[in-house]
């Protein structure tokens, strides 16, 4: 019997582009209230669109965001994310989208991030990461259901923007 080498190396983690996703989330969010669990809100997702090499199409509306608020030190605020949408793309292919993920605000960014008129604040002030898995029973996109992705974000004036990397 022989033993494993302990010393090999790890496989590399790589990344691969594969869209951006804009999400149109019109009506703001839902604030349920601070239970014993955490601040609940919710967001509902009225479209959008993804752009990619290999994926393209739209969002359809009827998803959300339902997420939970704390605070992370004395400076910060920290929010969970648990997402689900459907994208339709180009040509017609149904996938199912859900995620999970986190945000770290700093308080003096804050007001700027919920303020719907703030067209823009700087992604570099905040972050914003999400993990989204794919399920589709297309065969042209059946390769998604086994992809893990990574998203970076932002908020945009329509909504939120994500870049998701497939990671490899």
């Amino acid at each position: 019997m022989t033993q494993k080498n302990m010393t090999a190396e790890p496989a590399a983690l790589l990344s691969r582009y594969l869209c951006t996703v804009e999400f149109d989330v019109d009506g703001g969010i839902i604030a349920i209230g601070a239970s014993p669990f955490g601040d609940q809100r919710a967001g509902y997702v009225t479209g959008g669109r993804i752009t990619g090499p290999r994926i393209s199409g739209e969002v359809l509306p009827g998803g959300g965001n339902w997420s939970r608020a704390g605070r992370l030190g004395s400076d910060s605020s920290v929010g969970t994310f648990d997402a689900r949408v459907v994208w339709q793309t180009e040509d017609g292919e149904m996938i199912y989208v859900t995620y999970s993920g986190r945000n770290v605000i700093p308080d003096d960014v804050r007001a700027e991030f919920v303020d719907p008129a703030q067209p823009y604040v700087d992604p570099q002030r905040y972050y914003l990461r999400i993990a989204p898995v794919f399920e589709t029973a297309s065969e042209k996109y059946n390769w998604l259901n086994g992809v893990l992705a990574v998203g970076v974000g932002e908020r945009t004036s329509f909504g939120v923007r994500h870049i998701i990397h497939e990671i490899r």
